[in-house]
Formats: structure tokens, C-alpha cells, sequence
């Protein structure tokens, strides 16, 4: 086969599908892989509609299991060359802090944080052989900016930035390129825990929580297409040139991260609660 080789890990829906799609449309095999191969009807009927099947292969691989990650690496050492990763599988965990247990915050981070490790892991020794490759690391504007509400998956995606730049630097001389894409708010189901986040009556973040969920229903209007996303992903991973670390994309994400790094702090979370809860307090 004279194609290259893309992997994508979460392709049973939202950026991952779309990211598979858009990487074979650009001539690439595709590896997808997700927990439960059973959830893969949508992606291979627009794969068939886009005429691009025989450029997606399909394998399980759960990236929070040790026994999945090893079936994975045998399964990718018949490849001699790997050219693009994309480490999207994840999801995103809503909650307050003091509500939530530390065995919650550690699953949040054994998907978004180590399950990325330990499939870059399985990855390596075969771009680092062929000393080339580009590994996509799918982060959010949670990874650059906390949220209330989202503190588990806003932690999780700050590691992940931390990691990608020190793996950047790591790769390079191997001819491996690192690259974080932070989108915004688009419409995929990652946000589906939150929108199910339990009102407790009792709970003295009742009203943060309300508030939350009100805030994420309304702008859902404004949610992004995630086939934008998916097109940045395949246009850096077919792109002769050195990639950026980071691209950002979305609605208002560039304008965020201007002002959080100009705006004081003070001001910039003064504004996030007015809009939230406007000058209620948490005492009640």
C-alpha cells in the first residue's frame, strides 16, 4: 500500500468520526478505533456515502486498559510507517470540586491524560524508526481556560497542553512533529455528562449548577460545526510544512485567550460569574 497510515483513536462519533472521514478523503488509510466496535454504523455509512470504506479500518482499543493498549501496539506493528496520530478519545466530566470523589478526577484523567500517553507510547518506536510523523493531540480551550463546573476535564486538558509541549520538544530531533488543536464549544455528544449533571436540592452549588446548565443550553445555538475541526486536523496532518504547536478554533476561542492573557485575572473572572450568576454568593 503506497497510502499513508493515520491513526484515530474515538471514532465512533463527533471529532474523532469526522476527523477519520476527512483523513481518508485525503488519501490516507485510517485505523479507527474505539471501545465498542458495535458503535460503528454511523461512521461506516458516511464512509460509504463519501466513498472512501475501503480507506477505514476498524480496531477496538479501550486507552484506559492495559491489555487493549498491548492488543493495539501488536496490531500496529505490521504498519512500517505510521504517519499521523490523532489522540481524540475523551470525555468530559461535569461537577463542583468539593462534590466530586478523587476517583472520579482520576478516571477523567486515565482517558483524556494517560490513555494519550499510553497510546503515543504504543505510536513511537514506529515513527521514531522511520523518523517521521505527526501526532495531533486533541485539546480544548478548557486545556488554556478553567471553567466552574468543569474543573476535572478543564485539569485534565491542562496536563495534556503540558505534555504536548515537553513531547514536542522531545520528538523533534526525530523528525516527529507535536500539535495541539484547542477547539471551542461544537456540537458533539462530549458534553452529554454535563448536560446530565443531577440538580441536588440539598447541594450548596445548587444555584452554580442551575446556572451552569442554563448557560450551556442557551449557547448551544452558537456551537460550532464539528466538521470545521476535522478539516484543520486533516489539512496539519497532509501539510508538507512544520506545523504550530497549538491552533485554535472557534467561536470567540482566540478572543478568550487573548484577553484571560491581557485582562487581569481579577477581572477576567469577575466577568465570568456576573454572567453566570450574576452578583449572587455562594452563601445562602
Amino acid at each position: 500500500m503506497n497510502r499513508k497510515t493515520a491513526i484515530v483513536t474515538g471514532t465512533s462519533s463527533g471529532f474523532g468520526m469526522f476527523c477519520a472521514l476527512e483523513l481518508a478523503k485525503a488519501g490516507f488509510n485510517v485505523v479507527c478505533t474505539m471501545r465498542n466496535l458495535d458503535k460503528a454504523d454511523n461512521l461506516l455509512k458516511l464512509a460509504d456515502e463519501q466513498i472512501v470504506t475501503d480507506r477505514i479500518h476498524l480496531h477496538p482499543l479501550d486507552v484506559t486498559s492495559a491489555g487493549s493498549i498491548k492488543s493495539f501496539a501488536a496490531y500496529i506493528n505490521k504498519f512500517q510507517r505510521i504517519e499521523v496520530l490523532v489522540n481524540n478519545a475523551g470525555f468530559a466530566l461535569g461537577g463542583f470540586s468539593e462534590e466530586l470523589t478523587v476517583y472520579e478526577y482520576r478516571m477523567q484523567f486515565e482517558t483524556n491524560f494517560f490513555g494519550v500517553i499510553s497510546v503515543t507510547q504504543a505510536v513511537l518506536p514506529i515513527m521514531r524508526k522511520s523518523r517521521t510523523g505527526r501526532i495531533i493531540n486533541m485539546s480544548s480551550i478548557s486545556g488554556k481556560f478553567g471553567f466552574p463546573g468543569l474543573s476535572p476535564y478543564a485539569a485534565s486538558k491542562h496536563a495534556l497542553e503540558g505534555l504536548s509541549e515537553s513531547l514536542r520538544l522531545e520528538l523533534r530531533p526525530f523528525g516527529i512533529d507535536v500539535v495541539l488543536v484547542e477547539p471551542g464549544s461544537y456540537k458533539t455528544n462530549i458534553w452529554s455528562s454535563i448536560d446530565n449533571m443531577a440538580i441536588n436540592p440539598e447541594s450548596p452549588y445548587r444555584f452554580y449548577t442551575e446556572a451552569l446548565l442554563n448557560n450551556i443550553e442557551t449557547g448551544k445555538g452558537n456551537h460550532g460545526d464539528p466538521l470545521d475541526v476535522a478539516r484543520l486536523v486533516s489539512k496539519i496532518a497532509a501539510s508538507s510544512k512544520t506545523p504550530k504547536l497549538r491552533y485554535s478554533i472557534g467561536n470567540g476561542v482566540k478572543l478568550s485567550l487573548i484577553l484571560k492573557a491581557i485582562v487581569p485575572w481579577k477581572l477576567v473572572e469577575s466577568a465570568i460569574i456576573r454572567k453566570l450568576i450574576g452578583t449572587r454568593k455562594g452563601s445562602h
